[in-house]
């Protein structure tokens, strides 16, 4: 088989200092302990003349104002094209939360760490090319992820409506439990396993920082599969997590009922990892190989519509918010899940009351030979993965949510009228989670 292709893999850590605000709920919660650390990993590959970086971070989602930066320096220092750079954030719950003028010095001081630790595992990765073969397979997650939004008896559709509502019809959709699993055998290093499943990483709960379960998944595949170094790119997980309405037996086993109704456990992102980590053994030994003697990659921008609010609903949005602010989020008359649900929707309508009309979303793709990856600079819908994964002339479509930017989520046109948390907080039109799938073709297709 001829092939020219080589790669290479690094890991650094990446665990922030106790102290520091941790990202993922409209509820504060300060890190005061470490369940596992938290990680960058990047595989870099090379061939024909051509070098990607394909980059994982532990992290809830980091937007452009920090990646296009970094990807900037980590070009500068590599002399590897900037658009070639694809920075993943694999979405934990349990990091720490950054943006731009934190106030926690903690946070702001960890924003500079993190950019040091990205730029160093990327060139250690460059570092570490060796001779490699490619080969692809598809295994199978069974009931980990679960479509999180459900028909109400009421006719409404809820998100994360709680464990044994009696008031659930069905759920709005079907998951996607394919495990797409690519394995680059190395001349004289360890095998490089590439991981990719769409679930939330909201698994764990509580103040303490953790992977969740993609990190747990890159550990265990390494213990189970000798030699080997995984890297894990969460798919299109806007619509899916990882609570089971409706268990049975020892379904509800290490896991707890968390303050906005979800059920959550350390344990409970343990299982997933571990099912996840069968699937991909159950393909491991019968990868499909394929020759490489091509390397691509391209990004675009498209602008997208805002989500902007009918004017009459602004004053009611603006003393939600308000209250939330003030810590009194019991004068707002709803509890639990619903509770995020209204605030957040209310913060979306008063962010954009003064505009933009539109937004730029930059998308960004990598082919190697007959496999592409795809990055969503947010959170797709499951649709929005099927769809991407049906663009035609590939051997493997890897979707990736949260990368080179995050920018929120994109539910599917329906999910606008029918409500729920994801539709209501959503800074873009109903439309652009279709739009997304018919960019993906187009950018795709170019690269063939």
């Amino acid at each position: 088989m001829a092939n020219n292709l080589k790669v290479g893999y690094a890991r650094v850590n990446i665990t922030p200092p106790l102290g520091v605000n941790i990202a993922g709920y409209y509820k504060e919660r300060i890190a005061d302990g470490v369940l596992d650390e938290l990680e960058a990993c990047a595989v870099a590959v090379e061939a024909g003349g051509k070098t990607v970086i394909l980059m994982t971070v532990d992290h809830c989602g980091l937007n452009k104002v920090f990646l296009t930066p970094w990807r900037e320096e980590i070009a500068a220092k590599t002399g590897v094209d900037a658009e070639a750079i694809f920075i993943h954030s694999t979405h934990t719950h349990q990091g720490p939360a950054l943006f731009a003028n934190h106030p926690n010095p903690l946070n702001a001081e960890y924003g500079v760490f993190l950019n040091h630790r990205v730029v160093d595992v990327a060139v250690l990765a460059l570092q570490d090319l060796k001779p490699a073969k490619m080969g692809i397979g598809v295994g199978e997650a069974k009931n980990v992820a679960f479509i999180r939004r459900y028909r109400m008896k009421d006719g409404s559709a809820k998100t994360n409506p709680g464990v044994n509502n009696p008031d659930i019809v069905s759920s709005i959709g079907d998951t996607d439990e394919r495990v797409n699993v690519i394995r680059f055998d190395r001349e004289g290093a360890e095998t490089v396993v590439i991981g990719n499943f769409a679930n939330h990483p909201d698994v764990v709960g509580g103040t303490k920082i953790s992977a969740d379960w993609p990190g747990m998944t890159r550990r265990i595949v390494e213990q189970a599969i000798e030699n080997t170094k995984c890297i894990f790119f969460n798919g299109a997980q806007g619509d899916v997590n990882h609570v089971n309405v409706h268990p049975k037996a020892g379904d509800f086993n290490d896991m707890f009922n968390d303050f906005d109704g979800c059920s959550r456990g350390y344990g409970h992102a343990r299982h997933i990892a571990r099912v996840v980590t069968a699937a991909i053994m159950t393909v491991y030994d019968k990868v499909e190989w394929l020759e490489v003697d091509s390397l691509k990659y391209t990004q675009r921008i498209v602008d997208v519509e805002a989500n902007k609010a009918d004017p009459k609903d602004l004053p009611l949005a603006h003393k939600y918010v308000d209250l939330h602010n003030a810590g009194r989020d019991d004068e707002i008359p709803y509890k639990a899940m619903m509770l995020t649900t209204v605030v957040a929707a209310a913060n979306r309508m008063v962010r954009l009351e003064n505009g933009p009309d539109t937004f730029p979303m930059l998308f960004s793709a990598v082919a190697i030979g007959d496999v592409a990856f795809f990055g969503i600079p947010g959170e797709p819908f499951t649709g929005v993965g099927r769809g991407v994964k049906e663009a035609e002339g590939w051997k493997m479509i890897l979707p990736c949510c949260n990368t080179n930017s995050k920018e929120g989520y994109f539910p599917m046109k329906d999910s606008y009228d029918e409500g729920g948390y994801e539709a209501g907080t959503s800074s873009f039109k109903a439309g652009t989670a279709e739009k997304i799938i018919e960019e993906s073709h187009k950018i795709l297709g170019e690269l063939r």
